[in-house]
């Protein structure tokens, strides 16, 4: 016997046909490529996705085609965004932070037709565009006014090709399982693999991220997404907001720590989300100017591991409620967040930021485990080590174009982090598994090592990589990037380091350098660390 409730597909455009119907007049508030702040609000936005619609449909765009993004996080951006899917076609954000060579590759890989792209773009896209053979289309986003002399084929103004819509359409219908969004893993070891979002994913992924315990939106909220769009699905922000009803505040292209700040301070953010990096900027522009954050109520981080420096200061000091979390491009991304429970009031304040520095618990809808490297489950006793493996309705099966086999017998995904999971359910990434290092049968957690590195005064950055030894296989090496006019010595940070981790944990040897290679996604890029140091000599003694 089948249940008798109706059957509503589960469709990306009708999150922004709910905010405009029931938030229509809730503020969309953007810093412009161009400069100005831009206002409007989700009625006209909703609006504005229809003429996308309209005129994609008309270009010929049609269910299952590709139309690729390289934008910052403004009200066009996501105006495309939502009109593109609307039409039961693929929105591709592109990472522009990538090499010209792998953004070329990563859109035809993708079978993209049209390419939009914000003004501070053009340049780069000039460079490429011999290579880009299929794609039919360049739409600048901007207007007349602003749209520059340019050698792209069969290139327009957003603003000039939207005109020529009238708004008078509608949305396509098709499965809830239709293709909605495309977005590329970074590619550190080989080519990046894509990643196809689903509508019922997303819209699932969008009710995940609206629970208490997540992110936890409103309608009273002031959502600031400074996490990219085009990275691991935006976060799905940009579904989470108008869903909620929250006013939706989205920077543009400037992310250093003054301009947040001025955005945050001048909309009156209430929550925001993003990687360490950004809110390191962020810190330090409220340490040097004595400015305060009096609405901000709740900060995500993620992306990389958060400092306990940085979650103890936002916290004390600016009175900001730090959630810590976890996720990847293959999970839509969201896998994790870090909220306290009532189990937790008791205990004192250095045992609750303990909790607070792990990745935290899993939502509805996500399930874990770690396993030993036969697939065998491992307790869940917060001190066993073991692969992390995942499953849910917003996590990936397979990969866009490439026959691999993803998943496990179980069905579950692996997502490559190292962890342990405690009795609580709260997991703690200790590694990648590429990058954690295997002494003597044993593991040493790089990123335990590096947070606890970042906690010297003096220390502005740090890495650990495995370095080979003869006796026990590998040993670690630390590599420090001091702070602005500090000298540190190999004797100060070991010394700081002593008694906070067991002793065979204890880095070998210490390096100081100018700068750490990332990836285009902010992440230490080991991989270059390993090819630099691959010859570095350990102290005799060491281990």
């Amino acid at each position: 016997m089948r249940g008798l409730m109706q059957d509503w597909p589960l469709l990306c455009h009708k999150i922004i046909d709910h905010a405009a119907l029931n938030h229509g007049g809730r503020a969309v508030v953007s810093r412009s490529v161009e400069g100005p702040i831009h206002r409007t609000t989700y009625r006209e936005l909703h609006g504005r996705a229809l003429k996308v619609a309209q005129r994609l449909d008309r270009d010929g765009i049609r269910l299952g085609d590709r139309v690729a993004t390289l934008a910052w996080n403004t009200w066009r951006h996501v105006e495309a965004w939502y009109g593109i899917m609307g039409i039961g076609a693929i929105c591709h954000t592109v990472n522009p932070r990538l090499f010209p060579e792998q953004i070329a590759w990563i859109i035809n890989h993708a079978g993209d037709r049209v390419l939009m792209l914000d003004l501070t773009f053009v340049p780069l896209v000039e460079k490429i565009a011999a290579q880009l053979p299929g794609i039919e289309r360049y739409i600048v986003l901007t207007d007349a006014a602003h749209m520059p002399a340019t050698s792209l084929n069969n290139a327009v103004a957003y603003e000039s090709w939207l005109a020529e819509a009238d708004g008078d359409f509608a949305w396509r219908e098709f499965d809830e399982n239709t293709a909605a969004g495309m977005c590329y893993t970074s590619g550190t070891t080989g080519n990046p693999k894509g990643v196809v979002y689903s509508h019922r994913s997303n819209v699932l992924h969008a009710l995940i991220t609206n629970t208490p315990d997540t992110f936890g939106s409103s309608a009273r909220d002031v959502v600031l997404p400074v996490v990219p769009m085009f990275h691991a699905n935006g976060w799905g922000l940009v579904f989470n907001a108008p869903m909620s009803g929250a006013k939706l505040v989205l920077p543009g292209a400037r992310l250093d720590g003054a301009s947040v700040y001025e955005l945050m301070a001048a909309e009156k953010v209430s929550f925001t989300a993003g990687v360490p990096t950004v809110w390191l900027m962020l810190l330090q522009h409220l340490e040097a100017t004595g400015a305060m954050l009096p609405d901000l109520k709740r900060m995500i981080i993620g992306g990389a591991a958060a400092p306990r420096s940085m979650i103890e200061t936002y916290e004390d000091k600016y009175g900001v409620e730090v959630r810590h979390s976890w996720g990847m491009t293959e999970m839509s991304p969201l896998g994790t967040v870090c909220t306290l429970t009532a189990d937790h009031d008791g205990l004192a304040a250095d045992q609750r930021l303990d909790v607070k520095t792990s990745q935290g618990r899993t939502p509805f809808m996500v399930e874990m485990e770690i396993t030993d490297d036969e697939g065998r489950v491992l307790p869940r006793d917060g001190a066993t080590f073991g692969r992390l493996k995942v499953r849910g309705p917003a996590v990936s099966s397979s990969y866009f174009r490439d026959a691999a086999d993803v998943l496990d017998g179980d069905g579950h995904f692996d997502t490559g982090d190292v962890a342990t999971i405690d009795a609580g359910g709260y997991m703690r990434i200790t590694d990648r598994s590429k990058d954690v290092i295997k002494s003597g049968g044993e593991w040493i957690s790089t990123i335990a090592l590096e947070n606890l590195a970042v906690g010297h005064p003096q220390v502005a950055e740090a890495a650990v990589i495995g370095i080979k030894h003869p006796k026990w296989d590998e040993r670690p090496l630390l590599i420090v990037v001091p702070k602005p006019g500090q000298v540190p010595t190999r004797e100060d940070i070991l010394g700081f380091m002593t008694g906070r981790v067991a002793k065979w944990w204890m880095p070998d040897d210490v390096v100081f350098v100018d700068e750490i290679p990332h990836t285009a996604t902010g992440k230490i890029k080991k991989t270059a660390l390993r090819d630099i140091f691959r010859d570095h000599v350990l102290p005799a003694g060491g281990g």
